[in-house]
C-alpha cells in the first residue's frame, strides 16, 4: 500500500481520507505529515522497492487501534507533540538498523498510553448552550464537534406580586470562558411568553448577569431574555416569563386607573429593567455579589466608620 499524498495540515488529511479511502491512518494522518511518514519508512527500508511497500503496510496496520480515538479538543497540541517525538524516535531506531516490524507496534502502543493520559473530554450538560469546553476532536476524519444542544434554553416562569421585586440571574450550568463574556437583555411585552426573537426589543441599560425590576407592575408582564456572548459569539439565550399577580393598590379609584392608562401612551424610557445594585445587607447575604468594586466600597465604608469612632473617642 502506498503512503498517502502529502498532508501536513488537518484539511489536507481530510482530503486524503476522502480520496484514498484509507481510514486506518486515523490519528497518525491527523498529526503527522506525509514527508515525515515517508522519511521513516525510507530510513527503515530504503528509497524504493518491495521492502518499502511492506514498511508502509506495517505502519498502517500498527495504528489501526487509534482509528476511532476521540480527544479533548484543547489537547490537540499535546498529541501533535507526542506524534512528532514518536517519528523522531522511529528515525533513530531505523538509523540504528532496527526492525520496523517491532518498532511500529511498540510506537502505536506508546501513543495509546499517551491518549489515555490526556485530559478527558467533558460531558455535554443539557438542556442548552454552545459548550466549547465539551468540544471533542475525532481522529476518524480529523474534525471536531460540539454538543448537539440548542442555543435557546427553556423558558423559566417567574411569578411576582404587584409592587414586589423580580430578580433574574443569567447563569448556565456549564463552564463559560474566563474572558470576554458579555450579557445583553431584551424584553417582549404585552404578556407574551415567547422565544421568537422578532418580538424582543433591546434594553441597553441592563448589564451584567444579574438584573432586577422594582416595583413590579402589570406592564412588566412578558418575557425577558438574556444572551450570553463570548467574543461576539452567542453561547446561550435564557428566557424568563414574568407573571404579575395581585390586585391594584388599595384606594385606587376608577379615575386613577383611567389616568394611568392614558399615561401609558406618553414617551418613556426604552428599558424596564435595571442592573442589580445590591445594598449593604444584600452584599453580606449574597457572596457572589462581592465583586472587586463592591469589596472596595465595603472597605471604604469600614475605614470611614473607623475614623468616625476615633474622632468621637
Amino acid at each position: 500500500m502506498a503512503l498517502l499524498a502529502p498532508a501536513s495540515t488537518v484539511p489536507c488529511a481530510l482530503v486524503a481520507l476522502t480520496v484514498f479511502r484509507v481510514p486506518t491512518w486515523a490519528c497518525l494522518l491527523c498529526f503527522t505529515s506525509y514527508s515525515e511518514r515517508l522519511r521513516v519508512c525510507q530510513t527503515f527500508a530504503g528509497m524504493e522497492g518491495p521492502e518499502l511497500e511492506k514498511c508502509e503496510e506495517a505502519f498502517t496496520a500498527a495504528f489501526k487501534g487509534l482509528l476511532d480515538t476521540e480527544i479533548n479538543y484543547d489537547e490537540r497540541s499535546h498529541l501533535h507533540d507526542a506524534f512528532t517525538q514518536m517519528t523522531h524516535s522511529l528515525q533513530e531506531m531505523a538509523t540504528a538498523q532496527g526492525s520496523f516490524e517491532v518498532a511500529f507496534p511498540d510506537a502505536a502502543e506508546k501513543m495509546q498510553k499517551v491518549v489515555i493520559q490526556l485530559k478527558e473530554v467533558q460531558a455535554c450538560i443539557p438542556p442548552c448552550g454552545l459548550q466549547e469546553v465539551a468540544r471533542r476532536f475525532h481522529c476518524r476524519g480529523c474534525y471536531s464537534t460540539v454538543c448537539d444542544l440548542p442555543l435557546d434554553c427553556p423558558v423559566q416562569d417567574v411569578t411576582v406580586t404587584r409592587g414586589g421585586q423580580a430578580m433574574f440571574s443569567c447563569t448556565v450550568n456549564f463552564q463559560l470562558p474566563k474572558e470576554e463574556i458579555t450579557y445583553s437583555w431584551k424584553f417582549a411585552g404585552g404578556g407574551l411568553r415567547t422565544q421568537d426573537l422578532s418580538y424582543f426589543r433591546e434594553m441597553p441599560r441592563a448589564q451584567g448577569y444579574l438584573a432586577r425590576i422594582r416595583p413590579v407592575q402589570p406592564t412588566h408582564r412578558g418575557t425577558f431574555s438574556c444572551v450570553i456572548t463570548h467574543d461576539q459569539r452567542p453561547l446561550a439565550r435564557l428566557y424568563y416569563f414574568l407573571n404579575v399577580t395581585g390586585p391594584p393598590p388599595r384606594g385606587e379609584t376608577e379615575l386613577q386607573i383611567s389616568f394611568r392608562e392614558v399615561l401609558r401612551w406618553a414617551p418613556r424610557e426604552a428599558e424596564l429593567i435595571e442592573p442589580w445594585r445590591p445594598g449593604l445587607g444584600e452584599l453580606l447575604a449574597r457572596p457572589e455579589a462581592l465583586t472587586p468594586s463592591n469589596q472596595f466600597l465595603l472597605a471604604a465604608i469600614a475605614a470611614l466608620a473607623s475614623a468616625s469612632v476615633t474622632l468621637l473617642a
